[in-house]
């Protein structure tokens, strides 16, 4: 066998160990979800098409051509039995694309289809797009919202830094054939816009997160709530706060809605992102609240603190100390797929249940905003526990 057919073999064996590996639940838990062992994707998932020129005579030493630097942030969605995640990959070259990759059981085994979803394109001015959140509509459409991005036009003579942000708008019938509709119009950038999967007052319904500039929420108050009249020429007229900042909290820099609710008897169901300022720089959790099926405007549970936050090797990536989700599947039997990325690196997945999600809302102590109050919410349970283990004692 010549240099070329060994390493070829050897990329190979290695590329099918790896998208063929059997996940592992990690336990005993926390009680509210369960991590797994292994990332579902990583800069080593795509495709080694993808990657490689594979004629010998113009790649003779069988070099990487394409280099993949990072797969993270996915939409999900579950489509014709298989679970599949819209990835943001991103090439040695940071400019990130959408691909979707697919799961016969949404914990491993996840291969990417034959090539990277290739988008309209409308805007000549836009550089790199990402994060995108998938929503099937009671219209019929599923629609896939993202951020566009482009340079500053107004950005200072040498500035190659400043950017602008806008939501793009795509939607599919087969997830094959993408349609893109004309960005979002709003007063405000919008790097995190969500489409809600029912109509609201006979409108199309979004979250979204106003900003005063690209990276900076500034006097963006949290996640709002927006009502459309046309999705296929999608004007803001006005946001209203729904989902609020506050100091001294995880979601004191800024937050902003991870992928559509998921509905429940008790209540819509949320996972969002909140950012705070550290020594090491900017930490993003993720954390849960609940609004009402009547008005999904009115929040009903607000458990205090983070739902999850890095850990281990969770912490390391591009951008470090960093938790995101934009995609969670809820499946037929209530076990919900949670799709969450680590430092802007790789792609996890955690399973729970709707029932546990509620009771975790519903029960876990707000939060109180004060240390006093923080220890308040401990002697609470203590008490509860000693009337507990008082009342067990007498049976016995």
């Amino acid at each position: 066998m010549n240099r070329y057919d060994n390493r070829l073999h050897i990329l190979t064996k290695e590329y099918d160990e790896l998208i063929s590996r059997e996940n592992e639940k990690i336990l005993p838990g926390n009680g509210v979800f369960e991590r797994y062992k292994y990332p579902i994707l990583t800069a080593e998932h795509p495709p080694l098409e993808w990657r490689y020129d594979f004629n010998p005579e113009t790649n003779p030493y069988l070099m990487e051509r394409f280099g993949i630097n990072a797969v993270f942030n996915a939409g999900a969605i579950k489509f014709n039995g298989k679970y599949l995640v819209m990835a943001r990959v991103e090439g040695h070259d940071r400019k990130s694309f959408f691909a979707i990759a697919e799961s016969p059981n949404g914990i491993d085994n996840f291969r990417f289809w034959e090539y990277p979803v290739q988008l309209p394109d409308l805007y000549p001015e836009e550089t790199n797009v990402y994060d995108m959140r998938l929503t099937k509509h009671e219209d019929g459409w599923i629609y896939g919202i993202f951020c566009s991005e482009s340079k500053d036009p107004d950005a200072p003579a040498g500035d190659l830094t400043s950017a602008i942000a806008a939501a793009g708008i795509i939607r599919s019938r087969d997830l094959k054939n993408w349609e893109r509709l004309p960005n979002l119009v709003s007063q405000s950038q919008q790097r995190n816009v969500v489409l809600h999967p029912e109509f609201v007052d006979g409108k199309y319904a979004l979250y979204t997160r106003p900003q005063d500039g690209f990276i900076d929420a500034g006097s963006g108050g949290g996640i709002s709530w927006a009502l459309i009249d046309d999705i296929t020429h999608a004007v803001i007229k006005k946001e209203i706060v729904i989902e609020q900042r506050h100091y001294h909290t995880i979601k004191e820099v800024k937050n902003g809605e991870g992928p559509h609710p998921i509905k429940t008897p008790q209540g819509w169901l949320h996972l969002a992102h909140g950012v705070r300022a550290c020594a090491a720089g900017l930490r993003y959790v993720l954390y849960l609240y609940m609004t009402s099926l009547d008005d999904p405007r009115k929040v009903i549970a607000q458990p205090g603190g983070y739902f999850m936050a890095p850990v281990g090797e969770e912490r390391t990536g591009d951008v470090s100390n960093v938790l995101f989700s934009n995609g969670w599947i809820a499946d037929e039997d209530g076990t919900v797929y949670i799709y969450y990325a680590s430092s802007d690196t790789r792609m996890h997945v955690a399973t729970s249940t709707i029932e546990r999600l509620i009771d975790y809302c519903r029960h876990t102590p707000e939060d109180r905003l004060r240390s006093t109050t923080s220890v308040k919410s401990i002697y609470d349970i203590i008490e509860a526990n000693k009337l507990v283990m008082s009342e067990n004692a007498v049976v016995l």
